[in-house]
C-alpha cells in the first residue's frame, strides 16, 4: 500500500510536469546536448541493425527518438500517461515509428529475452523498487544483451545545501524550468522517500550482479560529456552498465 501511495505521488507530480518537460526535452534534441546524448549511446551499443530497443522510463520520449533516428526498433514506456502523450506527440512530429506503452518499471509485460538492449535515463530515483526494476531488466533482454543505465544521486542532492541553494534560470532548458516552490517541496520529499539509503552507483553495481547481470561497471564522467553547466551541479550524472 505504502509503495502505491508514493507511485502515485511521483505520477501526479509528473503529470503536472509534462508539458513543460516536454518542452525542454524537445530544445535538447535539436542541440549540442541532443548530439552529445546520441554519440554517447550509439558509441556504447552492439554494431548490429536494428537493434530491438527498451526505453524504461521513456518520459517524453528523449532517448527513445535518439534511437529511433539511428535506425533502431524501439519501444518506449512509463508510468505517467500525460507523459507518454508528450512522447507520442514529439515522435509523430518527427515522422518516428516508435512504440509507446503505459507500464511500470518495476513490472515489465514482454516476454523473457526480448530485447537487446535496455535504456533508462533518470529513472531509478523514482521508483520504490529499484531492485526490482533491476531483475526485470535482466528477464527481458536477450542473452548477451545490454542495460545502459544513467541516473544520479539526487537523495544526496538534495541533502546538499550547496546543491539546493542554486538557481536555475527561468529560460534556461534545464530540465527543472517551469517549477514552481510547491513542485519543488514535492521533488525533495518524493527523492527523500526513495532513497535507497546506500552511496549510488556502488548499490547499483552491487543489485545488478546479485539479480544475474554480468560485466557491471559505472562511469562517473558520463555527465561531464553530454551535460550543461546548470545539470553538473544541481545532478552529477553516472552511468550503470552491465550485460546478461
Amino acid at each position: 500500500m505504502e509503495n502505491c501511495a508514493i507511485e502515485d505521488r511521483v505520477v501526479r507530480y509528473w503529470t503536472i510536469r509534462s508539458h513543460d518537460f516536454g518542452a525542454v526535452r524537445k530544445n535538447e534534441l535539436g542541440s549540442v546536448m541532443g548530439r552529445r546524448w546520441q554519440e554517447e549511446l550509439e558509441a556504447r551499443l552492439p554494431a548490429k541493425m536494428p537493434l530491438n530497443i527498451l526505453d524504461v522510463g521513456t518520459g517524453t520520449g528523449f532517448f527513445a527518438i535518439l534511437m529511433a533516428q539511428l535506425g533502431h526498433k524501439v519501444t518506449g514506456i512509463d508510468l505517467t500517461p500525460a507523459m507518454l502523450e508528450e512522447a507520442a506527440a514529439m515522435a509523430a512530429s518527427l515522422g518516428l515509428d516508435i512504440a509507446f506503452r503505459h507500464m511500470d518499471a518495476q513490472q515489465l509485460d514482454f516476454p523473457e529475452g526480448t530485447f537487446d538492449v535496455v535504456l533508462s535515463r533518470n529513472l531509478t530515483w523514482t521508483l520504490p523498487e529499484p531492485e526490482k526494476a533491476y531483475a526485470q531488466w535482466h528477464r527481458v533482454l536477450k542473452p548477451g544483451g545490454l542495460l545502459l543505465n544513467f541516473d544520479a544521486d539526487y537523495a544526496a542532492n538534495v541533502r546538499s545545501e550547496s546543491t539546493q541553494n542554486c538557481s536555475v534560470a527561468p529560460d534556461s532548458p534545464y530540465g527543472h524550468v517551469g517549477m514552481t516552490e510547491a513542485l519543488v517541496e514535492e521533488n525533495n520529499a518524493i527523492t527523500l522517500a526513495l532513497d535507497v539509503g546506500q552511496k549510488r552507483p556502488a548499490w547499483d553495481e552491487a543489485v545488478l550482479k546479485k539479480v544475474g547481470f554480468s560485466h557491471c561497471r559505472t562511469d562517473l564522467t558520463v555527465g561531464r560529456r553530454v551535460l550543461g553547466a546548470a545539470d553538473l551541479v544541481h545532478a552529477p550524472m553516472f552511468g550503470v552498465f552491465a550485460q546478461k
